[in-house]
């Protein structure tokens, strides 16, 4: 006994962050998994749980869940690194899949880990073979925050090898832990489930339209007439994700297949999410698994783990990790949605017992490693290498962690939408509110849909799944903008009325920039074809008719929205053409008004002051003009100046703005103002490095949050939606599109900035 506790001895506490039971899906089944086959074979040491929700309310957790963290919100990631110093846990071990944790690519787990004092421990459950860059930094910061990656698969190594660079004495290959069940005939239970003298296909899991199920059913067309006893049973509950926000509309297709392929006798769906002892008997009596998978990157799978250890003969499409276990005749692999193939071979194996059970039985002795008593022993052999390691050789915090702690001095509020919903209706959002009520009385405007539009974009390229519905409602307010576009004179049309009439044929410059800011943005951000595709139309026709705009912010909106777009699509010619004419306008306009003391191109400041900088420094920086950055930093400081006292942020009141020589007025403060210097004070961080900038977009953030005139904050937590202003009097309590959308923006892109500047982590610059 001495020999076997030695090789862990020392170690107390282990806490494993992940998903966990009863949440469902794969990752909270191998939590709950590892946390209690720690426990069984280690019962000295104490191995509990931090549980990430994807909803606010959480789960009904047994005992072993001591924290929950949700997991948009960066101030849970911060509490739970303090909670896990104070536990005193000699190590942490983390269940990492990007799309469980908030932020860029799930970039807020690196605040939490980069708090730690602890050595981390990070099982891998995706490696990604051709990363996006976010992904790509995410990983890399990951590996740099571990002591030793996990990885359940031979081909996850090389690739963190060869992709990620990562050193090779920094991984560890354990298999993907499985129960351990004996080797049973599969007629054994057969009469339980009555399929009793059935031959029994099997697929389990949570069910998404990337399982493929739709090949095997074809393919069973042709199996039963070789083998008119097979019967297909289709295992698992649609994945919540999934369910919640497409429906069942997968399974109904595979249901209304069998109906068609008259498949009806062979084919039995379990629509249930089994417990571990009923799953085990349900893979008992399977004569062959099947794993019909779409796409080869597929890392590892705890399905076909599962199957293998209950010694089933499988047949499997080649994703990465299938490829890899069933090699050396472990099983029998088919090509990508080849429902001819995959029937080959089930019937193959079907006709040939002898080469069937020799299959079942290579597969049930290769994965006796895997089993959660063994995997328990080398996670606790890799922890105690670990401990050792970093007990010989501690390590300096990271650098970039401590620049981390420099630029959240303020936790920023969690993304809630809940008021943006609430102000759609079956047309778009409605423009003005009664306290937090929407009020029909005013209709509608194009601008608020196309800020809308926008908030929605961001949000799916930086929330971490589109959990929150933000593709439909991108489609709700694009068809809003597609319907006020007028093709007869090629600009947008502004207000429309409740009862969807419109007030005016033409809308202003201003809002026909703001759509045109709106939509490119939205290109920049949008990944689904048809959404990019009709932002594209929709940008395209109405830049037409901005050549001949005066109005200088309909030329800055203009500006900042084809910036975004030549993002995305930098050899557009026509686009380009119209920027350089706007661009030089605008600069035009700021030479040829502006002197030392008052470096703008109007005699008088009013709204949204902060876009017209913004325009200028996108436009300087992208047409490699140092004069246009010279005098888009000039006019924004300058800006800032005078919109700064006490070290906060006063915007220009909308109760009478500030002419050249007269009094500025102190009131009403309005949200875009804040928005507008947001942005502005970003893009001159994103040029410069320098953070005083940095620091500036904070401050003006922090208006809405009470750094204000008033000490009152703008911002309602409860409905996730924004006062309209600050008056002399307090706050106007009505929340309007305007004012929550500005807020949504602003909110959003210090986000991206917060995620950005954890991901890069560049030197800064600091100026006076």
């Amino acid at each position: 006994m001495t020999s076997v506790i030695k090789y862990y001895e020392g170690i107390n506490s282990v806490a494993v962050i992940g998903n966990y039971l009863p949440r469902q899906c794969g990752i909270a089944t191998f939590t709950t998994d590892l946390v209690e086959a720690i426990s069984a074979e280690a019962p000295n040491i104490n191995c509990w749980a931090v549980a990430m929700n994807d909803k606010p309310e959480g789960y009904l957790y047994p005992e072993k869940v001591r924290f929950e963290i949700n997991q948009n919100k960066l101030t849970d990631y911060r509490i739970s690194s303090q909670f896990l110093n104070i536990s005193q846990s000699d190590i942490v071990c983390v269940q990492h899949e990007y799309g469980i944790f908030g932020g860029t690519a799930g970039s807020h787990l690196l605040k939490l880990l980069g708090n730690l004092r602890m050595p981390v421990v990070t099982t891998l459950h995706t490696v990604l073979k051709d990363p996006a860059p976010e992904y790509r930094a995410v990983m890399g910061r990951l590996a740099d925050l571990s002591d030793k990656l996990v990885v359940m698969s031979h081909k996850a190594a090389d690739f963190l090898k060869e992709i990620y660079d990562v050193p090779e004495d920094k991984i560890a290959f354990i298999h993907h832990g499985i129960p351990d069940t004996p080797f049973t005939d599969s007629s054994f239970n057969k009469d339980k489930f009555g399929v009793e003298s059935k031959k029994v296909l099997l697929t389990f899991g949570l069910l998404s339209p990337n399982k493929g199920i739709e090949n095997v059913l074809q393919a069973l067309v042709a199996v039963i007439k070789k083998h008119p006893d097979v019967v297909y049973i289709i295992l698992g509950a649609t994945h919540p994700n999934i369910l919640r926000f497409h429906g069942d509309e997968y399974r109904i297709m595979l249901q209304q297949m069998v109906l068609k392929l008259d498949l009806g006798e062979h084919v039995i769906f379990q629509n249930r999410f089994v417990e571990l002892k009923e799953l085990c008997e349900f893979l008992g009596i399977a004569d062959i698994y099947v794993t019909p998978y779409l796409e080869e990157a597929q890392i590892t799978s705890g399905t076909l783990a599962y199957a293998m250890g209950t010694g089933k003969a499988v047949i499997s499409t080649p994703y990465w990790y299938a490829t890899e276990m069933l090699a050396e005749g472990r099983g029998r692999i088919v090509p990508f949605s080849n429902p001819d193939a995959m029937a080959k071979q089930i019937i193959d194996l079907l006709d040939n017992d002898v080469e069937r059970h020799a299959i079942r039985k290579k597969a049930y002795m290769f994965t006796r490693d895997a089993i959660w008593k063994e995997v328990s022993r080398k996670y606790l052999q890799v922890f105690s290498e670990v401990r050792r390691n970093r007990t010989k050789n501690p390590r300096p915090r990271h650098s970039y962690v401590k620049k981390i702690k420099a630029i959240t001095k303020f936790e920023l509020p969690e993304i809630k939408l809940d008021h943006l919903k609430a102000f759609t209706d079956d047309t778009g959002i409605l423009q003005h509110a009664n306290y937090t009520i929407p009020d029909r009385t005013h209709g509608y405007c194009t601008d608020d849909n196309a800020r809308a539009m926008l908030a929605a974009a961001m949000g799916q390229k930086y929330l971490p799944t589109n959990g929150f519905g933000l593709d439909s409602l991108t489609s709700h307010y694009l068809g809003f903008l597609l319907y006020a576009y007028n093709e007869e004179n090629g600009r947008f049309r502004n207000f429309m009325t409740y009862s969807r009439k419109w007030i005016e044929e033409i809308g202003s410059e201003d809002s026909h920039g703001r759509s045109i800011w709106c939509l490119g943005k939205a290109v920049a951000f949008l990944d689904n074809p048809g959404h990019i595709a009709m932002s594209t139309t929709l940008f395209k026709k109405a830049l037409r008719a901005v050549e001949n705009f005066s109005s200088p912010r309909a030329l800055a909106f203009c500006l900042v929205g084809i910036h975004a777009y030549l993002h995305k699509f930098s050899g557009d010619s026509y686009v380009r053409r119209i920027r350089d004419v706007l661009a030089d306008r605008l600069f035009t306009q700021f030479k040829n008004n502006s002197t030392d003391d008052w470096p703008w191109l109007e005699n008088a400041l009013n709204y949204a002051n902060g876009k017209l900088p913004h325009a200028l420094l996108l436009s300087g920086y992208r047409m490699q003009r140092s004069d246009m950055i010279e005098m888009g930093l000039k006019s924004l400081k300058w800006l800032l100046n005078i919109t700064t006292e006490d070290k906060h942020f006063v915007p220009i009141g909308s109760n009478g703005w500030y002419e050249k020589g007269g009094p500025k007025a102190r009131f009403d403060q309005q949200p875009i103002e804040a928005n507008a210097m947001v942005e502005a004070c970003v893009e001159a961080y994103n040029i410069t490095r320098d953070h005083t900038w940095f620091e500036k977009a904070a401050m003006c953030f922090n208006w809405f949050l009470g750094q204000n005139d008033l000490n009152m904050p703008l911002y309602d937590p409860k409905t996730g939606g924004c006062r309209d202003g600050l008056m002399a009097d307090g706050i106007n309590q009505n929340e309007g599109a305007e004012s929550s959308l500005a807020w949504l923006l602003s909110l959003m892109t210090l986000q991206k900035l917060y995620a950005d500047e954890i991901l890069n982590h560049q030197p800064l610059q600091q100026t006076d």
